[in-house]
């Protein structure tokens, strides 16, 4: 067996296959199971039966998910007009300028600080205000705000995007398999957090989509 093939120490699964991954103090996130059995049940691989090479390939897998759906997320933004951004359609809760700054604050977090903590320069990355004004359980803006214009929330997506895939590219091993804790997806560690990226955007991609629709856009596709 090659290094390359070698397999991951075990150690870096036990709190996460003890079910300790999770906060106890979280409350449940359906309304109806405990977070233990929730982050048991989306621990879909054991991380110590993946070999080094499976781990690298899981991440090349999550990098080239992450960049089919930016592209579509993007696409779906092209037509629409900037003055559009902070409407919510009747009906719907949410905006197009939420979504977007949501799925930055959303990125930064998933690949940046919960692989490595808070960095310098960070603050210039990902700013306090944009974490207040679109991360997890912010209200989306009723009221266009003339500071936050659609090309500059574009350049802070694409500022974190460049930086969380040259972090993860590089990233040990190692530390793709120490453990997380909710949300991730099919592991239980770092790497799970890094594989939920894409497939948390591509839930905002349709609601992106849908406020497209309800602001009079055809589809895409």
């Amino acid at each position: 067996m090659s290094s390359s093939e070698s397999q991951v120490p075990r150690g870096s699964s036990d709190r996460a296959a003890a079910g300790g991954a999770v906060s106890p103090s979280e409350p449940p996130l359906d309304g109806s199971q405990s977070p233990k059995t929730t982050a048991v049940a989306a621990a879909i691989l054991d991380p110590a039966d993946l070999t080094a090479g499976q781990v690298d390939g899981y991440r090349k897998l999550a990098l080239g998910q992450l960049e089919f759906t930016r592209r579509y997320t993007l696409e779906l933004l092209e037509q629409v007009d900037p003055t559009d951004w902070w409407v919510t359609p009747p009906g719907m809760t949410s905006c197009i300028a939420w979504q977007v700054g949501h799925l930055a604050v959303s990125q930064y977090g998933l690949m940046l600080f919960r692989q490595r903590g808070r960095a310098a320069g960070d603050l210039e990355l990902m700013p306090g205000w944009l974490r207040k004004r679109f991360g997890r359980g912010s209200v989306p803006p009723s009221e266009p705000d003339p500071a936050i214009d659609p090309q500059r929330l574009l350049a802070i997506l694409a500022s974190i995007d460049q930086a969380a895939r040259q972090a993860v590219a590089g990233q040990s091993i190692e530390s793709l398999m120490e453990p997380a804790e909710m949300p991730y997806a099919v592991l239980p560690t770092k790497l799970g957090a890094i594989l939920f990226c894409p497939l948390h955007e591509s839930l905002h991609s349709g609601q992106i989509g849908l406020i497209r629709r309800g602001l009079g856009l055809p589809p895409v596709r």
